[in-house]
């Protein structure tokens, strides 16, 4: 006799993902697997891994955007496999990239002429778009150096100690020395007085940020541009200024219309921007706008034909996808000036509800300013027995992530928790956070001393050990040790996690 068993029409679980044998034993993380998998299950398995991420929407940490309108999102999905760099064969895609450039040169108040062309691309972010930009002042001044027999081997940007990383990278991969402003406390950008006396014969340019990454705030390119006039005709240099507004371009000319800061200041020859921040395109989209042809030297431009025509060509990254370029073209047109001032208000707005909350806890002290990016920067104004990195580390509790960092060179004493306000974070949100702040703060309360408990013990020994000897120490670096030893906990945390760079 046969022994069978029939199908029940219910017994489905044979044909769920989960109950298949792909999600029974685990795959291999760092080799490619021998056999292939149904694609629900492949879906299923990296699903349930990326649901461990953090909520784009709260992590207030980054300045890129993280919502945009269903319409755009279709839109972007339905030119996601049209690669940008083929401008013959999508040419309307080449075109609205021109728009984009132009909109945003005429927005920076470009000196073109009726019919003229605005000189632009657009890159992956503003890290791109430094990139060029700084290959085009190095070139522009070794070129000038040449002509007139000088040497060209050791040029330099003079530029902040507040600086984003990326610029950092230009100097190193491209051999250009990084001459930096240092902070002072309390004044936590680059001071354009001390920038001016550091320029020399061999000065590239001077990066002047519309926006600090520390703390929102604007640099004055205004006294700068008249500082470095003066210096200029004294010398006989022509230093420019590059305009780093990779926060701020698409914030000035909408909050602070009278603000001069871009191509309204003669030594402003290149800005950039990255649109998926206040530009509010996701991520993967900058742009870089020069005052004029003259200041992008032509030997920079590449021309090829093998992709069907005659294409100029500026770019670090040759392809790329066209949806980010689409996608910023819609919200320039959907938007309009009207929308993005809407937008930015709102954003400015809810920034002010959440620096009076944080006020009103009497705890912080505000280090961002009113005028500049909408994002609060706040530091405890008693940091003696929890410190700002444990606060930082408790509200991801709730959701939250909220970056604690310590400040460059000459400041590092002071430590900053800081909140970007993005247009998708809501006023409801922000008076969340407000109350969850304060639940985190009563917590850490009612818990022991943790960083400066340990230091305290570890005084103790080094006392003992000494002897009976004793030793003085200030505020300040008690304080630089406590953030220290925290910074070291949290990377070796960091570290056991994943051994990957």
């Amino acid at each position: 006799m046969v022994l069978s068993k029939a199908a029940s029409e219910s017994d489905v679980s044979v044909h769920s993902t989960f109950a298949s044998r792909y999600v029974r034993t685990s795959l291999p993380r760092y080799k490619m697997p021998e056999n292939s998998i149904p694609k629900d299950a492949a879906f299923q398995i990296i699903n349930d891994e990326l649901m461990l991420d953090g909520n784009p929407r709260l992590n207030l940490a980054s300045f890129v955007t993280t919502w945009m309108e269903p319409e755009c999102d279709k839109l972007m999905m339905d030119s996601i496999n049209k690669n940008y760099v083929d401008m013959d064969e999508y040419p309307v895609t080449t075109e609205l990239q021109n728009r984009c450039v132009n909109m945003i040169a005429h927005l920076f108040n470009a000196p073109l002429e009726d019919g003229e062309t605005a000189v632009g691309v657009g890159t992956v972010g503003s890290s791109e778009a430094i990139m060029l930009a700084g290959l085009a002042f190095k070139r522009k001044w070794q070129n000038k150096m040449k002509s007139q027999g000088k040497p060209y081997d050791k040029p330099n940007i003079v530029t902040g100690a507040n600086v984003q990383v990326c610029w950092e990278k230009f100097a190193r991969y491209f051999e250009v020395e990084l001459k930096e402003v240092k902070l002072s406390d309390g004044y936590y950008v680059m001071d354009p007085e001390k920038a001016a006396e550091m320029v020399d014969e061999n000065t590239i340019c001077v990066a002047a940020i519309l926006g600090s990454t520390l703390n929102g705030e604007f640099e004055d390119v205004k006294k700068l541009n008249d500082l470095l006039i003066e210096k200029n005709k004294e010398t006989g240099w022509d230093t420019p200024i590059h305009v780093d507004a990779a926060s701020g371009g698409f914030i000035a000319p909408f909050l602070y219309p009278e603000l001069e800061w871009d191509f309204r200041l003669p030594l402003v020859k290149s800005i950039n921007v990255s649109g998926h921040k206040y530009g509010l395109v996701y991520a993967g989209i900058g742009w870089a706008i020069w005052r004029n042809k003259d200041d992008l030297p032509d030997e920079l431009i590449f021309h090829i034909n093998y992709l069907g025509a005659d294409q100029p060509t500026f770019t670090l990254n040759f392809s790329k996808g066209s949806s980010q370029v689409i996608a910023q073209y819609y919200q320039l047109i959907r938007l309009g000036f009207e929308g993005y001032k809407n937008v930015m208000e709102n954003c400015q707005e809810n920034a002010r509800v959440l620096r009076e909350g944080l006020e009103k806890t009497g705890r912080f002290k505000i280090v961002s300013k009113e005028i500049g990016v909408p994002l609060v920067a706040f530091s405890l104004k008693d940091n003696s027995k929890h410190d700002e990195f444990e606060i930082s580390e408790t509200l991801r509790r709730f959701g939250w992530i909220v970056p604690a960092y310590t400040m460059p060179a000459n400041a590092e004493h002071i430590t900053v928790l800081r909140v970007v306000i993005r247009e998708d974070f809501s006023r409801t949100l922000a008076e969340r956070l407000i109350l969850d702040i304060g639940k985190v703060l009563h917590e850490l309360d009612t818990l022991p001393a943790r960083v400066n408990a340990k230091l305290a013990v570890a005084e103790e020994k080094a006392v003992a050990n000494d002897r009976g000897a004793v030793r003085h120490k200030t505020e300040m670096k008690l304080q630089l040790e406590a953030t220290a030893a925290w910074k070291k906990y949290v990377a070796d945390k960091k570290m056991k996690k994943s051994g990957v760079c």
